[in-house]
């Protein structure tokens, strides 16, 4: 299995236009994947989201059907999440980031402004608030299914 990288994006709030234009990013990189491996038609894309991306995975479907064209027209779009790993910088532990161990607004501000994350969550070993995130940011094609040119 190949997995392609798209890009990472690394902005504020999240609209509507974000899912569209991730859309079309992944639609033109889906795409040109297909016409690389010689595919006639595409039957899945599999798509894994960073659980931090700040997408709303309903609009980013629904926004692939709406554009999805040529040997994507009848492909359908799996939108996997990529869970969160977060390390300390002082002490070197790592855990994963779970929304469900914070309170509704916590949880959604850090949805919509990850880079918040720091001053809600600290280190579950040390208790220091200064960690990276080392998983669940990005956008990945991980699997383009199809049909290949016989030749």
């Amino acid at each position: 299995m190949k997995v392609y990288n798209i890009f990472l994006l690394r902005c504020g709030a999240p609209t509507v236009m974000h899912e569209w234009a991730l859309a079309e990013s992944i639609l033109v990189s889906a795409q040109q994947i297909a016409e690389q491996e010689h595919l006639v038609s595409v039957s899945e894309v599999t798509i894994r989201v960073g659980e931090l991306q700040q997408v709303e995975p309903p609009i980013l479907r629904f926004a692939l059907k709406q554009m999805r064209q040529g040997l994507l027209l009848g492909a359908k779009f799996r939108i996997l999440k990529a869970k969160t790993t977060l390390k300390c910088r002082v002490c070197g532990a790592t855990w994963l980031y779970s929304a469900k161990k914070l309170d509704k607004a916590t949880a959604e501000a850090i949805h919509f402004v990850p880079e918040v994350a720091h001053s809600y969550i600290k280190c579950p070993k040390c208790g220091s608030p200064d960690f990276e995130i080392v998983n669940g940011r990005g956008v990945w094609l991980e699997d383009i299914k199809g049909v290949k040119r016989s030749d």
